[in-house]
């Protein structure tokens, strides 16, 4: 167990180094091209911190840990919105643009009530199977999302030049060398994880609801951090919603593509808490005229997702 809890951390350091890399450099290289904060944060911020979850959840779709699949998104998903935004609005008051609100939000909302459709075959009756059509459904949203995003572009101007320049060697250095930490950590978390239940005689799906869902997501939690630190907030946020959208139609997509992938409607208990987390984040952003996260409500978040993973661990047990 020792020696699995090692080559665990082991890897979870490798997946944030990895992802650290592949962020500087893909955010350098967006710099170059004059792309907003708030399009950066959802997509190539966003995109970048999921890597961990992505690659995670590729070796754990073809070697068919089905629960680690969905254990890893949902809980990822959920450690995002209520423990990461709630430790960055403690640290400091978020204040974003009202579209994040009005608009990538809600649509972060609408990708998990499709997932909820699909994996419960309310859409397909396939009893209970995330299946490749399924998954190319997904991956429409994500193309769908990019153009959205790409729109937004042309039309959110603000540039901030507060940025270290890159050489184009360094850039691709930091993108390749990130890209191999990522893959190499997440083979190496797959592998652990799962001797750890094996060792520890708990199911894949709460190890994938906890462990490590919180060790992929810890690329958004430094990122979201250091954003708010530095009253970088669309970046804060945007990297939140950008990653849970990105996690359920371009990794669950992906996923299910290599493999079809069988849903413990267990999960469903794990999407209504994503779900509430959205709702109300969304209201708390809408309650003021400043569309602001105050510290109070970050308090509650964290609060909220303490107390649900001792409900997990006690179901558990």
């Amino acid at each position: 167990m020792v020696l699995d809890i090692t080559f665990l951390l082991l890897g979870f350091g490798l997946l944030i180094i990895g992802a650290n890399w592949l962020v500087d450099g893909s955010s350098s290289l967006a710099k170059k091209f004059r792309v907003s904060d708030l399009a950066i944060g959802l997509t190539v911020v966003a995109f970048g911190t999921s890597t961990p979850e992505l690659v995670v959840n590729i070796f754990a779709a073809v070697e068919g840990h089905h629960d680690i699949v969905f254990g890893n998104i949902l809980g990822s998903n959920n450690f995002n919105l209520l423990f990461i935004l709630g430790v960055a609005g403690l640290i400091t008051p978020l204040v974003v643009k009202s579209r994040t609100v009005w608009k990538e939000i809600p649509l972060s909302f609408a990708a998990l009530l499709l997932l909820f459709l699909i994996a419960n075959d309310f859409l397909i009756p396939e009893q209970n199977l995330l299946s490749r059509i399924d998954g190319l459904i997904l991956l429409a949203i994500f193309l769908f999302f990019l153009f959205y995003v790409f729109t937004q572009v042309k039309t959110d101007v603000e540039v901030h030049r507060d940025y270290k320049e890159m050489s184009t060697l360094k850039i691709i250095a930091l993108i390749t060398l990130g890209l191999g930490g990522l893959v190499a950590g997440g083979r190496l978390v797959v592998v652990n994880a799962v001797d750890l239940a094996t060792d520890m005689g708990v199911s894949e799906k709460i190890i994938g609801l906890t462990i490590v869902a919180a060790g992929t997501s810890l690329p958004e939690l430094v990122t979201s951090v250091i954003a708010g630190i530095k009253k970088n907030n669309d970046i804060a946020i945007g990297n939140i919603v950008g990653s849970n959208i990105f996690n359920i139609v371009f990794i669950l997509g992906v996923s299910a593509i290599l493999r079809p992938q069988e849903y413990n409607p267990a999960f469903n208990t794990d999407i209504f808490m994503v779900a509430f987390g959205t709702v109300f984040l969304f209201f708390v952003m809408f309650a003021g005229k400043r569309h602001r996260l105050d510290r109070w409500e970050a308090g509650v978040m964290l609060l909220i997702y303490i107390g649900y993973t001792l409900f997990l661990i006690k179901v558990e047990i």
